[in-house]
């Protein structure tokens, strides 16, 4: 059994398969196989506002007995109830829409105390559509369906994104043309200071993108420039327009220049050490977005509006099909300055001709910590997001990360900082016993070594423990080839291999596990 879902109408059909269902309002059973719970009860149908009333705070009080009963270490998602449909005869009338707005802030509260509690807004689904479509009176009559089955595709897709949204998976990059996208004109003919930006239509159109992107990044989705211009004239504008919301410091990379723009894409990406299926393109032009689409089909291309007044509804959609997430950790706020640090390091190393040399100016600090409260939801989103260095790319949500350590296992973290900055959590290990389950660090600290010390460590706490051997094993995926030999180089033994999966095992006591004398490392024991 996947998730199993708490409900007071028949709702079997909007779920994906594998999904199981409770009778009518029955709460009375906890299915215990259950991975997780879905609480989804839609407003009542009726004329008698007041009963209407009265049954939605019994819902309350109901879920909130539902909830009491459920492991901490188990994911619930709530959806709120949507009074759409709710008739009432005289306009003075709230009862109804109070006890709506009551029962839905319980939710929320709900939520800031349990973590893993996550509250969905089903109004974000039905105000797509007109009230009279919602319900298939036909349906509700014959099956008590208090949604029409003609909207169930269009739920299963948007249940699903949500679900995405839950486990922190969105797209990574927006990779932005220049004219006529992030201003209007053609900075070539109109120079810096003809170009439409801030004052009226459609400047005011171009300034409200912008500052929609600047608020984009402050979540951490990484803003860059790909667009056929002189650079110079760009870095003018940045420079010299006062209306200019978005500088060039916003962008972790550009690329402006006379080059085809899927060839400029993917520089960009080989540049941020990110996949092109995390890149979304946005330019105006039909033949450029085309092109970029015919060479790299894995990166998204949406239609930019053709009138700058259109945008908002572009933004709005932008967001909710690419990188709208549940919540935001502190190491999405600090991304665009953590890719600028990686830049410098970058730049720094081509000064020196000695690996170690360069390591040791670094003065590299590591933070190994046990999982905790407050690390264990960015453990979660990096199980979710990462793919280049994982070596079996195991998806976990944080309620998942809890229920190991409720079951003895050990989960730890990884932070990193050196003289260039702070690159936050980016690494995380997941041992079951003697077994690593999970090993991954993001791929914007590759490059320092750090793998190989995060490893040792962990296999020296291990051996503290007791243990004299740890396994591990390399899954392969269509991403995950750079480490495919990861093991080998840490001294682990290859015991078997078949399809391109390997198991390993080490003796901790023949091991090395000592670690460059660089490496500054602190390790934060579990708190119990």
């Amino acid at each position: 059994m996947s998730m199993f879902v708490f409900r007071n109408n028949t709702v079997e059909r909007f779920f994906p398969e594998g999904y199981s269902f409770s009778g009518y309002d029955d709460i009375s059973t906890i299915p215990a196989e259950a991975t997780g719970y879905v609480w989804f009860f839609q407003a009542p149908v009726g004329y008698d506002c007041s009963a209407i009333a009265r049954e939605i705070r019994g819902y309350q009080s109901k879920f909130d007995f539902t909830l009491r009963r459920i492991d901490d270490d188990k994911t619930v998602v709530a959806l709120t109830i949507d009074g759409a449909c709710a008739t009432s005869f005289t306009e003075n009338d709230f009862d109804l829409q109070l006890a709506i707005a009551e029962y839905n802030a319980a939710l929320f509260d709900a939520e800031k105390r349990r973590d893993n509690l996550k509250v969905v807004d089903f109004s974000d689904f039905t105000r797509r559509y007109p009230a009279a479509s919602l319900v298939d009176w036909k349906y509700y009559f014959i099956a008590k369906m208090g949604l029409n089955p003609k909207l169930a595709g269009d739920f299963q897709a948007w249940w699903n994104r949500k679900i995405e949204e839950i486990a922190l998976k969105r797209k990574k990059c927006l990779v932005l043309d220049l004219d006529d996208v992030l201003w209007g004109g053609t900075l070539g003919e109109d120079g810096c200071n003809g170009i439409k930006i801030g004052g009226d239509y459609p400047g005011n159109a171009f300034s409200f993108f912008q500052n929609a992107l600047l608020q984009l990044s402050k979540t951490g989705v990484i803003l860059t420039v790909c667009s056929k211009n002189n650079e110079r004239d760009a870095l003018e504008a940045w420079e010299k327009n006062p209306f200019m919301v978005l500088k060039k410091e916003h962008f972790s990379a550009r690329r402006v220049n006379w080059q085809d723009k899927d060839v400029n894409i993917r520089e960009i990406a080989e540049e941020l050490n990110i996949g092109l299926d995390d890149v979304v393109f946005v330019d105006d032009s039909p033949f450029e977005r085309e092109l970029v689409k015919s060479r790299l089909p894995m990166v998204c291309a949406p239609d930019f509006p053709r009138q700058p007044y259109e945008i908002p509804v572009f933004v709005q959609k932008l967001i909710e099909d690419y990188f709208k997430t549940y919540s935001i950790t502190d190491e999405d706020r600090n991304k665009t300055r953590q890719y600028k640090e990686n830049a410098a390091r970058a730049q720094a190393r081509r000064s020196f001709a000695d690996m170690d040399e360069f390591l040791k100016s670094l003065d590299i600090r590591i933070t190994i910590e046990a999982a905790n409260q407050f690390n264990i939801p960015r453990i979660a989103q990096l199980t979710q997001k990462t793919n280049q260095f994982n070596l079996t790319t195991k998806r976990y949500t944080d309620a998942d990360v809890r229920r190991f350590l409720s079951n003895g296992w050990e989960v730890w973290s990884l932070s990193v900082a050196d003289k260039y900055g702070d690159s936050g959590i980016t690494g995380c290990a997941v041992i079951n016993g003697d077994c690593v389950d999970s090993f991954l660090l993001s791929c914007r600290i590759l490059g320092r070594g750090l793998e190989f010390a995060f490893l040792k460590t962990i296999a020296f706490l291990m051996k503290k423990k007791g243990l004299r051997q740890l396994k591990g094993s390399y899954v392969p995926t269509l991403k995950n080839d750079l480490v495919k030999d990861f093991y080998e180089k840490a001294g682990f033994s290859l015991v078997s291999e078949e399809n391109g999966r390997k198991e390993y095992v080490a003796d901790l006591d023949q091991i090395d596990l000592k670690i460059k004398d660089y490496y500054h490392v602190t390790v934060v024991q579990r708190q119990d």
